[in-house]
């Protein structure tokens, strides 16, 4: 591995709950992080036809990226180059000028209510599925899509920009597609890593969608870009992993090929890295996914509703009661006996905003259980649930690849909760190392290094920088006397239908 060192470059890291750019100092096979801007991602709810729509807040979004990019060039360390990551499926329409026909819809939004069985009563999901390889979500964009055909502005629609990609085209003015992010779309044949010309054209024919001609050129990550030219001082806007996830990925410390991994965060993306996708009957039966990777690789994993189940819990509990610091609330859950209340965090009642403690309740009740009574029980439940749910798509995925793991990497904001890294240890019988916590940023800007040429070599010698540069935790089973046949009995009740 060659450095040039020190050399910086800036990530814009969304999530879809809050957004930051950090700036990243490589030096000595270690790079050095810090926050140049923090914000909300901001959404608008917006009255169109009687229907309350819900939108991201675009103009203030990029108003804040560019804000942090500048604070990172005017910090007295010359930066090399730019780039976006965000959560995936979201998208914005593009005109010609480069405007935006409107905000691009947030993924929560009800639009697509009932639109993939539309979907899949014009195309058998089974053939989508060994196109794309994509887990059924509703907001998935191909359904988005669907959903806005009846939109007006399609004819003054020059493209049909992803969300990291469209930040970057208001930096540079080109629009390109990366194949991290367009792996989110339903569109895009994850075997030959371009566009699935079947799919578009069905879509396309079935709902008078002009896909064939809006949708940009793909490029992998690494591809150098256009200059930033919004930017007081223009340099590159790289294409990294577009998708949040796969920025993340690239830094899970791992020293063996035998490991899955969890981006934590507002959402769980739990699964593991192969070379092919896993396309057959029973993977789309278990709706597991197949996203595109760094260097050729496949991300094969079950997205889980995450963290953003106790964020919007404690949103609702804080509306009447003073807040309790986020610690304070793992350490008294964890205090409470385990595994008393457990739901499947894959159901989709956890999706939308709103009273999420009610919605747990009803579940509760639903399979049996005695309902949580207390903020701590319920914050107990949700950590358990996230265990538990880690546990099965951890399993369903080694036995759907036919894969062995010897270990599990946490990587995000959720690696720093300790009650959730040993329930996880302790659910899966397997150790769990935890970090780095900016795992998304960081492997934004190891990729970015790498096509600067101040890094060279695979996911290998990126993984080696990451490890260096991180702070890692190690979890060992059998710490909290957990057994497995406790584990198995709790599965069976949060499953219950």
């Amino acid at each position: 591995m060659t450095h040039t060192s020190p050399t910086a470059f800036a990530a814009a890291d969304l999530g879809a709950s809050s957004g930051r750019v950090i700036l990243g100092v490589l030096t000595d096979g270690r790079i050095e992080l810090s926050q140049t801007a923090r914000f909300v991602t901001p959404s608008v709810s917006v009255t169109r036809d009687g229907r309350d729509e819900l939108h991201w807040d675009f103009d203030t979004l990029i108003a804040s990226v560019a804000q942090g990019f500048e604070v990172a060039q005017n910090s007295g360390i010359e930066v090399g180059s730019v780039a976006i990551d965000t959560w995936g499926v979201d998208y914005g329409r593009v005109r010609a000028d480069g405007s935006l026909l409107e905000d691009p819809y947030n993924y929560r939004d009800s639009r697509t209510d009932g639109i993939p069985e539309k979907v899949f009563s014009d195309i058998p999901a089974a053939t989508i599925y060994s196109r794309c390889g994509l887990q059924v979500m509703p907001f998935n964009t191909v359904f988005q899509l669907v959903a806005g055909a009846g939109q007006p502005g399609w004819d003054l629609t020059e493209q049909v920009l992803l969300l990291p990609d469209l930040v970057g085209a208001w930096f540079t003015g080109v629009g390109v597609a990366e194949v991290t992010i367009a792996s989110t779309t339903g569109l895009l044949d994850v075997s030959t890593r371009r566009w699935s010309a079947e799919t578009i054209a069905d879509v396309s024919r079935l709902y008078g969608l002009p896909l064939e001609r809006v949708l940009p050129a793909l490029v992998e990550p690494g591809t150098v870009g256009a200059p930033a030219l919004r930017l007081t001082k223009p340099v590159p806007v790289i294409s990294v992993g577009g998708h949040d996830t796969a920025s993340a990925v690239v830094t899970v410390p791992t020293t063996t090929d035998r490991f899955a991994y969890i981006s934590s965060g507002t959402w769980s993306l739990v699964g593991l890295e192969l070379d092919a996708p896993v396309l057959t009957p029973a993977s789309r039966q278990l709706n597991f996914t197949n996203e595109l990777g760094l260097d050729g690789t496949v991300r094969y994993l079950k997205n889980v509703m995450g963290l953003w189940v106790f964020s919007e819990s404690i949103r609702t509990w804080e509306k009447t009661t003073p807040a309790v610091p986020l610690t304070d609330r793992c350490s008294a859950a964890g205090k409470l006996p385990p595994l008393a209340c457990v739901v499947d965090m894959n159901d989709e009642r956890l999706l939308p905003p709103g009273d999420m403690p009610s919605r747990l309740a009803a579940m509760a009740a639903e399979t049996g259980q005695r309902v949580p009574q207390t903020q701590d029980e319920y914050a107990r439940c949700i950590i358990d649930s996230l265990a538990l749910t880690y546990r099965v798509a951890i399993r369903d995925a080694c036995h759907m690849a036919g894969r062995d793991i010897e270990v599990i990497h946490i990587v995000g904001g959720g690696s720093q909760n300790e009650l959730l890294c040993q329930l996880t240890a302790e659910a899966t019988g397997l150790p769990v190392v935890a970090g780095p916590v900016e795992g998304t940023a960081m492997g934004n800007l190891l990729v970015q290094a790498r096509a600067m040429g101040a890094l060279s070599g695979g996911l290998a010698e990126l993984r080696q920088v990451a490890r260096a540069s991180s702070e890692l935790k190690r979890y060992t089973p059998g710490v909290l006397g957990i057994s497995q046949q406790q584990w198995a009995d709790a599965e069976r009740r949060a499953f219950a239908r």
